[in-house]
This record gives C-alpha cells, sequence and structure tokens, in this order.
C-alpha cells in the first residue's frame, strides 16, 4: 500500500510532508510525493526547485521511508494528478495541507483540496501549517 502527500513548497505542503512522514512510519508503507505544475506559466510557486526536492528525497532517506518523488508537468491540475497518483498506486491515504481562504476566493477559484476530498477514493487526511506532527 502507498500513502499519497500533495507538496507545495509552502507552510501547508511542509505540514503535509511532515504528516505524510508520520503516517508512512507508522503503517510501515511507500510514500509517494507529488508536486506538479500545469506548465501553463513560466514561474509556477507551487513547483518545487529540484534542490529542494532532492532536500526532501534525502529526509526521507534518512528517516528510512521508502518513497517516490514525482513532479509530473502534463497540463493537469494538481487535484488531478494527486488523484490520479492515488489510484493508480491503491493507496491508503491522501495526505493535503490547508490553507485559510475567503469564501469568495473558494466561489472564484475554486478549491485543490475540496475536489480532492470529495473525489478522492481512500480516506483524505488534511492538515494546517503548524499543525502536523
Amino acid at each position: 500500500m502507498t500513502i499519497v502527500v500533495g507538496y507545495v513548497p509552502t507552510p501547508e505542503g511542509e505540514a503535509a510532508l511532515t504528516q505524510a512522514i508520520a503516517e508512512a512510519r507508522k503503517s510501515n508503507t511507500t510514500l509517494l510525493v507529488i508536486n506538479s505544475s500545469k506548465g501553463d506559466a513560466l514561474v509556477d510557486n507551487r513547483y518545487a526547485q529540484e534542490s529542494e526536492m532532492q532536500g526532501i528525497d534525502a529526509r526521507l532517506a534518512a528517516h528510512g521511508i521508502d518513497h517516490v518523488i514525482k513532479q509530473p508537468v502534463r497540463g493537469h491540475d494538481a487535484a488531478a494528478e494527486v488523484l490520479d497518483a492515488a489510484e493508480e498506486h491503491n493507496a491508503e491515504l491522501i495526505v493535503i495541507g490547508l490553507r485559510r481562504r475567503t469564501p469568495v476566493g473558494k466561489l472564484i477559484m475554486g478549491s485543490t483540496s475540496q475536489r480532492i476530498l470529495l473525489e478522492a477514493d481512500c480516506p483524505v487526511l488534511a492538515v494546517k501549517a503548524g499543525m502536523a506532527g
């Protein structure tokens, strides 16, 4: 079985990763880290730099966690990438970070987290920055 974590280089993404590490250690399972970009912009702040992903790789290895890191750039939104990965790997859990958004912001922009929560075929653990552990 696999735990899938949707990672973005933000405090919320770090909280999700930290909690996913704890869950993977507890269940002794593989951790799949997904950090994606649609590839439709010159700069995508949600897409982690190679050095940051190497740091995550080293961190997971130091914890002795069997892991895979994927950074797809296929034109799909982040929710689709996480949901597809969870289905492909028969995930037992998805871990995501949440940030506070205004009701108007949710209405206009939609919510990646909301889509994952509603469409996932496995349990989803949602954490806020500063609350993981």
